[in-house]
């Protein structure tokens, strides 16, 4: 099986690179990967002592913060590696300070891993949440690399859990310990033989709660919401757009929408704005004009959101009106705030507890979008208790960063 799946890594890795050449994301999901050992070469030495983190996308490198903020505090003497499957993560976080070298990872092949390692050469290695690659794995197993998967959750349809998924059920077999979302998680991987599991809960917990110490001031934001109750629509996609659309054109004056689409297209946003029959304004235009004036605010930049969230009374998190993936709701919820979202959300955990609290509500057309965004600016006190739901559910949860800091410093 292991040839199969080093064929199968090289025929995908040959067909991405004929994908590359007719998709902007392909392109830098493969060109990206040309310079990566170049990029260690210059930022790694061979007597630099390091840790590796790895992570899918941006999501992930989110969840990945707390604990590679501890240990810089823990161990400062090492270098922190991080690397990432997707360009969505890498492009943004590419230039992060949080790490002493950010590189994608080289396609899942055995000389790859090899190489890789070596280059990188770690004492420690966290993958978070998923991405389990057999032969990156299998190296840091021969080379007794400690590799943890932190804030890991597992799903009864993946493949360790079928008949025929022996092969991905032995990778799984290199780590030294799991570090688990939830239950559920525990008990799938307790029924294949498991038993080096911790439910530690999800670092992004400990992540969204640090935000609330920060400063969030943002002027241009204070200046907009004014005395309004502001809604704020965050990493939207056009799915999310059409459930949304009624409400923003309807709704009453003393009501103020910010919307942070999750891609930044401007011919996109335009035609967006173009629907909107009340006062708009984007985010570049802000300095020519009295914002205070304008109903809807929509942020044509990146790196604004955690701390806009702070100026919501309401807030609606996109993804899950398609099939992109629901974004982090956590990030409203720590500000105590009631959250709204679309019909796709069954693989995220925080989502389901959330709503069985009655701390977030799931719409399926503009229609339910409508009804329960009216009903939160009309009752304040339901606006205010369902926010406070949302903001109790953060504080309950944190914690996880401190049990895989434990497990670190006594193994």
């Amino acid at each position: 099986m292991h040839t199969i799946y080093n064929l199968l890594i090289l025929l995908a890795s040959f067909h991405l690179r004929i994908v590359a050449l007719f998709s902007k994301k392909m392109k830098l999901f493969v060109n990206g990967r040309k310079d990566v050992f170049k990029i260690l070469q210059q930022k790694i030495s061979a007597t630099d002592k390091t840790i590796w983190f790895h992570c899918a996308s941006l999501g992930e490198f989110e969840q990945g913060v707390p604990i590679m903020e501890a240990m810089k505090k823990l161990k400062p003497d090492h270098k922190i590696v991080v690397s990432f499957f997707s360009p969505s993560g890498f492009e943004i976080k590419k230039n992060t300070p949080l790490a002493d070298a950010v590189v994608y990872l080289p396609m899942d092949t055995q000389a790859n891993a090899k190489k890789f390692i070596a280059a990188i050469h770690p004492s420690l290695v966290l993958f978070v949440k998923y991405e389990f690659w057999p032969n990156y794995l299998l190296e840091l197993k021969k080379k007794n690399i400690p590799t943890l998967l932190v804030s890991g959750v597992f799903r009864k349809n993946q493949i360790f859990f079928k008949s025929y998924g022996s092969f991905m059920r032995k990778a799984l077999g290199n780590f030294d310990h799991f570090f688990l979302q939830d239950e559920n998680s525990e008990v799938l991987l307790k029924n294949i033989g498991f038993k080096n599991l911790t439910i530690s809960g999800d670092t992004r917990f400990d992540r969204v709660s640090h935000q609330i110490e920060m400063d969030n001031t943002l002027r241009f934001a204070e200046e907009f919401k004014g005395d309004s109750i502001c809604i704020v629509c965050g990493s939207t996609w056009p799915e999310d757009e059409v459930l949304l659309l009624e409400y923003i054109n309807s709704a009453p004056e003393n009501v103020k929408f910010i919307i942070a689409p999750h891609k930044i297209e401007l011919d996109k946003i335009e035609n967006f704005k173009e629907k909107i029959i009340k006062k708009t304004i984007l985010h570049s235009q802000i300095d020519e004009v009295n914002i205070a004036e304008y109903s809807v605010l929509i942020i044509d930049c990146i790196g604004l959101l955690s701390k806009i969230y702070s100026y919501a009374d309401i807030a609606y998190v996109g993804g899950a009106a398609g099939k992109t993936g629901l974004h982090n709701i956590l990030e409203p919820a720590t500000f105590g705030v009631p959250i709204v979202i679309g019909k796709n959300y069954s693989e995220f955990p925080e989502a389901i507890r959330l709503q069985d609290l009655a701390g977030l509500f799931s719409v399926k057309n503009p229609s339910e979008c409508d009804e329960i965004l009216s009903k939160l600016v009309n009752n304040i006190n339901f606006r205010n208790k369902t926010g406070m739901i949302a903001g109790h559910f953060v504080n309950k949860n944190t914690g996880a960063t401190q049990k895989i800091v434990n497990y670190i410093t006594a193994n």
